[in-house]
């Protein structure tokens, strides 16, 4: 019996599940960004990686979510690759943002959000993205991800802000320096993911009011700047994915009621609903 394999891939890390014979078997391998890796060298990925542990099973379809992948050319690089890789499987790529639609929203209209390192929105009609808020990145926009929230907890050190308590709960967690900090974010390569990484302090130390304002204010600037220019957010579900939305989904469900928006769906990483969505699809065709 034929495979169909699904694949959620960020810059960092990728997560393959291929669905066989109603198994679900697992496999991460290394993050696959089309802008840095070349169609050949996502093939030697691939190889090295993922198809050794693939053996004995034919792939008749690959379903790609992926970073980088709403540029035309990224997408024929990533088909290019998967084709070269399952030459008897029919393969479609797509961005994270249209991943994560269909896990939070299956087949049905609504806006769909990703708040990890960085964040996304988009109105989904139950089949396609049909609008998307613009993506400035971290040094813009990206409001309410990891890497912006990390830079408000770093203003707050840098500035002196936190209280005799956290300033010393940050010195003991971190064991880092101004310096240290600066030169990380102006000189260091992917300062989007070093930000993001003092998310885990807000999460640790929920509860003192400083915390849960950074927390909140970071989150709301998301749904202002974002959520409630969509006209459909009045009439459809708004669901969110990634490590941000899960952390903190109290306050997101705090700022919906604030809104008068219906909280969908929350889910840590879209794999769950895009299996459940291909199951789905593959029963009604």
């Amino acid at each position: 019996m034929a495979a169909t394999l699904i694949a959620d891939c960020g810059a960092t890390k990728s997560e393959w599940v291929l669905v066989h014979s109603g198994k679900r078997k697992t496999v991460f391998t290394q993050g696959i960004s089309p802008y840095f890796l070349s169609t050949d060298a996502i093939v030697e990925l691939l190889e090295r990686e993922l198809l050794k542990k693939l053996k004995g099973i034919t792939v008749s379809e690959v379903f790609y979510y992926g970073t980088g992948c709403a540029n035309p050319a990224n997408a024929k690089s990533v088909k290019t690759a998967l084709k070269r890789c399952f030459p008897e499987a029919r393969a479609e790529v797509a961005t994270d943002l249209l991943a994560a639609a269909r896990a939070v929203c299956g087949r049905e209209k609504g806006i769909a959000c990703i708040l990890g390192t960085g964040s996304n929105s988009g109105y989904y009609n139950g089949s396609k993205i049909m609008k998307n808020s613009p993506g400035l990145g971290y040094v813009l926009g990206d409001e309410a991800s990891g890497a912006y929230l990390g830079r408000k907890v770093l203003q707050y050190y840098l500035y002196n802000t936190f209280d005799e308590e956290l300033r010393a709960r940050f010195d003991a967690r971190f064991a880092t320096t101004p310096v240290e900090i600066l030169d990380n974010v102006y000189k260091q390569p992917l300062p989007n993911r070093y930000l993001a990484t003092f998310t885990i302090f807000l999460a640790e130390n929920r509860g003192h009011f400083m915390i849960e304002n950074i927390i909140e204010d970071g989150l709301n600037d998301f749904f202002f700047t974002h959520l409630s220019k969509y006209p459909e957010i009045w009439r459809y579900p708004v669901g969110f994915v990634g490590s941000v939305s899960w952390g903190f989904r109290d306050v997101l469900a705090d700022l919906c009621s604030s809104y008068g928006f219906e909280l969908g769906t929350i889910l840590k990483n879209p794999m769950d609903g895009l299996v459940r969505y291909h199951a789905g699809v593959a029963q009604k065709s």
